[in-house]
């Protein structure tokens, strides 16, 4: 797995933008920059997410992925799966998927790193590092000091991209912290223009990686 794919990752769903717009939204932000995107979708029926997933693999020339449904992203020729606490726990997603695709795994607390660290995945994804409205079940942010302590018990070699609250204004903050990336939504997606707002913060990211 490239670095640079998880330079700046976008997540994307219906809380943010309309299903029907999900395409063209995507093509703007990797116009802009972006090197991969999750699509975040929770109460559409699999046959319609692997629709979506579909039509998001065969348009964009960077890689998609999937949150939560390993099932959806392995039939869809998407890149991998993301998965969190309350998912089907990243170890039997591995079991399930093999190397076919590439697991992330949220990271919020000290029990969470102790599971991840007993898992086969490819990125640990550390936050809420700060506030954030896109994700209300996130949890308290945790800062940049929280984030340098669940990054140091990652295993040595691991990818760790830092996730919540995350602007172009503050992303160097976090490279500084440890970070090798960021995800982002509404940063990206909620902007009136999403190839400039992407632009804006690859460029943050690209600046504070380079120091």
């Amino acid at each position: 797995m490239s670095l640079s794919e998880t330079r700046l990752l976008a997540i994307t769903g219906p809380s943010i933008v309309e299903l029907g717009a999900l395409t063209d939204a995507c093509s703007a932000a990797a116009a802009g920059g972006v090197t991969a995107v999750q699509l975040r979708i929770k109460d559409v029926a699999a046959g319609r997410l692997l629709e979506l997933t579909q039509q998001l693999v065969e348009a964009l020339p960077i890689p998609v992925w999937v949150n939560d449904r390993a099932d959806v992203a392995l039939a869809a020729g998407a890149r991998g799966v993301h998965v969190g606490a309350d998912d089907v726990p990243a170890d039997a997603v591995r079991r399930f998927a093999g190397q076919a695709l590439r697991v992330g795994v949220s990271v919020g607390s000290p029990a969470e790193a102790d599971a991840a660290l007993r898992a086969d995945v490819d990125y640990w994804s550390i936050g809420s590092i700060w506030a954030t409205s896109t994700k209300p079940d996130a949890g308290a942010p945790i800062g940049a000091a929280g984030f340098r302590k669940l990054a140091a018990l990652a295993p040595e070699g691991m990818r760790i991209i830092a996730i919540g609250g995350i602007t172009a204004g503050n992303a160097a903050e976090i490279i500084a912290a440890g970070a090798q990336g960021i995800a982002v939504s509404s940063a990206v997606f909620a902007a009136p223009d999403i190839e400039a707002a992407a632009r804006r913060l690859r460029a943050s990211v690209d600046s504070a990686l380079s120091a």
